[in-house]
């Protein structure tokens, strides 16, 4: 009766196994989650612009100072930190930036948004969020725009010879210009 009983406590045991690592592995599989992941890329003069991030819909909720609180820290996103990759130093609204790869952080407001720039690029969300290793904050204007976009996206984008990224979502925009440093 004790071998009967360990073999049905290590049947229990295996199916419980095996059962979280399914859901570990569907964890794993961005292709399988609500906000799918996304990437945004483009050049700047000749530098490589990335921008890895969580790409959540609108979903018919309230999104600014609701869902996405004003004045805190919000990961830009979802799922884990938006991250922000440059190939080589850049002026993000005419700021140096360093050459690499960065998370980035927002904290909207209803007339400005900070745009942080984070040292710490492999974060989930902004649980972990540790100002002291901020390299870069600058402010910017949101927008407000006519045409709703469900899903968050961010592009990469040239118009009349200056370089910008661009996040809309909902009927929100927020832009800031990138540059390539100018060698001597």
């Amino acid at each position: 009766m004790k071998f009967l009983k360990s073999i049905i406590q290590c049947s229990f045991l295996l199916a419980f196994a095996v059962a979280m690592s399914v859901n570990v592995n569907a964890q794993d599989d961005k292709s399988s989650r609500k906000s799918p992941a996304m990437e945004a890329t483009g050049m700047v003069g000749d530098v490589q612009v990335t921008i890895n991030y969580g790409a959540p819909s609108v979903k018919d909720r309230e999104i600014w100072g609701s869902l996405v609180p004003y004045d805190e820290i919000w990961r830009t996103g979802a799922n884990e930190a938006t991250t922000f990759e440059v190939s080589k130093n850049v002026l993000i609204e005419g700021q140096e930036l360093a050459a690499g790869k960065y998370s980035l952080f927002t904290i909207p407001g209803k007339d400005k948004w900070t745009l942080v720039f984070n040292s710490q690029p492999e974060q989930w969300g902004a649980y972990n969020y540790d100002k002291s290793k901020d390299v870069l904050r600058v402010d910017v204007t949101p927008k407000m725009s006519d045409e709703p976009t469900e899903m968050l996206t961010f592009k990469v984008k040239e118009k009349d010879g200056n370089s910008y990224v661009s996040m809309k979502w909902e009927k929100m925009k927020v832009a800031f210009a990138v540059a390539p440093v100018a060698s001597n």
